[in-house]
């Protein structure tokens, strides 16, 4: 019988301890000695080992959409709400799409940190990345270059697009501790420490929710700065915690041997950017939606309305959103070497697909969604009227989210990654082209108009892979046969 999966983070001796396989070397991540205990897995994976596996994940995820509900109670218990929560919704939007090439770089750092030599390669890179992402941040501030932007090509009004200037430049730490912090994490992981990873969004949270109060309560700071300003604290802090908790990981790294025979050959920066270069850009694609729908919104029928609500609505829906999210990773890690863990992880799949999806109908379609709306998030009623259309567009996409981590762990394990790639690429036009005709052409309310165009572009991403997963499952089954 296989070895029980032990919870990503804990060793034998307990929560945060490596075990003698762990301690040998940092070749051996959680996520390997999971699959390597998995073998027949389709006769021990239950739903009660998937569930105890995908929880610690989804639970990080889940910490992390607390942010955007915060500040949008703050912001819009803040003055002038519909315009600072507006201001906020397109400085965040800035924020992330200048952090999209470094978003990835957990996922590098997983794969990539195994010795001294790949650490010290990976960690240079990563600054050098850093630096070009701060430096296009500053280029975005500068005034001529922010002034084109929000209001010539977004169309925001000029006391809008200042407000959203503090609230950018607030934001100016945020790239590179993203980055920063990430690497540090993908380390932790690749040494199977991956509790740490939740500590430190623990840490986020807590220095958010405390800098955004104490702005909040004793300064007369806009809405939309005290958001930059929390977001920015809390991402510095963390990666602050990051770092300090991968010290013994890092220590051993630097005092290891350079190279330990049978390695893989040296990691150069070509061989990085070769590796890293796709997941780049599948994530500046994904994070470049949200500038997109910015523009779009700010040339909609009711501009400032749905700049003001869909920043909410976003953050509700990423909320249910965030236990899908979390499913890519433990589809990888549980899948087997024969995809022995297909029908257990399908099965898993669907009842979570359709336990968060009715979870925020049963939200969008009752007066809960007026009490979250109104009473916690703090909109006025006439805004709050305004963002119950969107949301109940957006009702199934938490199911659509499970989907599509499923259908990319399938493609990953199979190392078809370009298709991912694809996928993003199909669902980003999509988007834009549901956008053009909605609003362009048919003049829908902004707000409605984009919830359609993210539904429907997530549906033909999901077309796509799904006929990628088939193909691909077919070339597995009949590998498994010969």
């Amino acid at each position: 019988m296989a070895a029980p999966v032990r919870r990503r983070g804990e060793g034998r001796g307990g929560p945060g301890i490596l075990s003698p396989a762990e301690a040998a070397g940092p070749g051996l991540d959680a996520t390997a000695a999971a699959t390597a205990s998995d073998r027949g897995v389709a006769e021990t994976l239950t739903p009660r080992r998937i569930f105890r596996f995908w929880a610690p994940l989804a639970a990080t995820w889940l910490m992390m959409s607390v942010e955007g509900p915060f500040l949008a109670a703050v912001i819009a218990r803040a003055g002038e709400p519909k315009h600072n929560l507006a201001a906020w919704g397109v400085a965040f939007s800035f924020a992330m799409i200048v952090e999209a090439p470094i978003i990835m770089m957990m996922s590098a750092a997983t794969a990539l940190v195994a010795d001294r030599q790949s650490f010290l390669a990976l960690r240079r890179f990563t600054y050098a990345l850093n630096a070009l992402i701060t430096a296009a941040m500053v280029l975005l501030l500068l005034p001529p270059v922010f002034r084109f932007v929000a209001e010539t090509l977004i169309g925001l009004p000029r006391d809008v697009a200042a407000l959203t200037h503090a609230a950018t430049a607030l934001l100016l730490p945020w790239p590179a501790a993203i980055g920063y912090r990430r690497f540090y994490q993908g380390t932790l992981i690749r040494h199977g420490l991956t509790r740490r990873v939740a500590y430190g969004t623990v840490v986020r949270v807590a220095s958010m929710a405390v800098t955004a109060t104490l702005l909040f309560t004793l300064t007369r700071f806009p809405g939309a700065s005290v958001g930059g300003a929390a977001l920015a604290a809390g991402v510095v802090m963390e990666a602050a915690a990051s770092r300090w908790m991968a010290a013994g990981v890092v220590r051993g790294l630097l005092h290891g041997d350079p190279a330990p025979s049978g390695s893989a050959p040296p990691l150069t920066n070509r061989a990085i950017v070769r590796f890293y270069y796709p997941l780049a850009l599948t994530s500046l694609l994904t994070l470049g939606v949200n500038p997109l729908v910015t523009f779009f919104l700010g040339r909609s029928r009711m501009p400032l309305e749905s700049l003001a609500a869909m920043p909410v609505v976003a953050a509700l829906v990423f909320a249910f959103r965030s236990p899908g999210v979390a499913y890519q990773e433990v589809g990888i890690a549980l899948l087997g070497d024969r995809r022995e863990g297909y029908a257990p992880l399908r099965r898993f799949a669907a009842a979570l697909a359709a336990a968060v999806a009715g979870a925020l109908t049963l939200v969008a379609w009752t007066p809960l969604a007026v009490v979250w709306f109104h009473r916690i998030s703090g909109l006025a009623p006439e805004l709050t009227r305004f963002a119950l259309v969107p949301l109940r567009v957006l009702c199934v996409y938490p199911a659509l989210e499970v989907l599509l981590s499923f259908q990319r762990s399938l493609l990953v394990h199979a190392h078809r990654t370009a298709m991912v790639t694809w996928a993003t690429a199909v669902e980003v036009a999509g988007i834009v082209a549901a956008l053009v005709v909605g609003i362009g052409m048919l003049d829908l309310v902004g707000a409605v108009g984009a919830a359609a165009a993210l539904l429907l572009g997530r549906l033909a991403a999901n077309a796509l892979l799904a006929l990628s997963s088939s193909s691909s499952r077919a070339a597995a089954t009949a590998r498994a046969r010969g």
